[in-house]
């Protein structure tokens, strides 16, 4: 019995533990050697379970996306308002500060691996699109004024800046060798959130756009 769970079990240390080196180090900086000599396991171990890093990227991507999708939803029985936006932002940055890797060396790891592009590209139309539902349920409720077309706009720059925010804070930002990873976090996803919702900020009003500038007051 204990022979059977052991395969599952080391499959999960390979891939908590590539993540933390990825997260640590960057993507680019790790090799399949490195995850084995950090686990103290030989390099044909990993490879039973792992035929090559690419493998050990798809699952760690796989395990990004569950996460990712379920907040891409927009209330049925009710207007949508800012807070619902707020939520999915917060919890959006949550689990790309967790699987930060893949956002900071994007261009790199799509690149390399057109299936993961592919995939990648999907859920970014997707979190697009929930941010288009958003807008024009706000607008419906009247808590936001904006074309059709404003709102196609807005939604695209949210995912922009979304997706490229970590990269911008570390090259503009860069931590210090002491700073801890929470400590990195709260300066700069907190932040990430606002500089986000400031883009539909212009298109508010009322309580809508008040809650937005305490947000701003907030983090800034």
């Amino acid at each position: 019995m204990a022979e059977r769970k052991r395969p599952r079990r080391t499959r999960e240390r390979i891939l908590e533990t590539s993540l933390a080196l990825f997260n640590r180090f960057g993507e680019p900086n790790i090799t399949t050697a490195h995850v084995a000599d950090e686990m103290n396991i030989s390099p044909g171990n990993l490879y039973y379970h792992f035929r090559n890093k690419d493998e050990i990227i798809g699952e760690l991507y796989g395990a990004l996306e569950a996460r990712l999708l379920p907040l891409f939803t927009v209330p049925r029985s009710r207007a949508a308002d800012v807070d619902d936006l707020w939520f999915m932002l917060h919890l959006l940055f949550e689990h790309m500060w967790a699987y930060r890797f893949f956002y900071r060396d994007l261009i790199e790891l799509t690149s390399r691996n057109r299936r993961l592009a592919v995939r990648f590209a999907a859920l970014t139309k997707q979190g697009e699109n929930t941010v288009i539902e958003l807008c024009r349920g706000m607008t419906v409720a009247g808590t936001m004024r904006a074309s059709d077309r404003e709102i196609v706009a807005i939604a695209r720059n949210v995912v922009i800046v979304a997706t490229y925010w970590m990269s911008y804070q570390r090259t503009t930002h860069p931590p210090t060798p002491a700073a801890a990873p929470a400590e990195e976090l709260s300066l700069g996803l907190d932040r990430a959130a606002y500089q986000v919702l400031a883009l539909i900020a212009p298109f508010t009003f009322g309580a809508a756009h008040a809650l937005i500038e305490r947000l701003g007051e907030r983090y800034l």
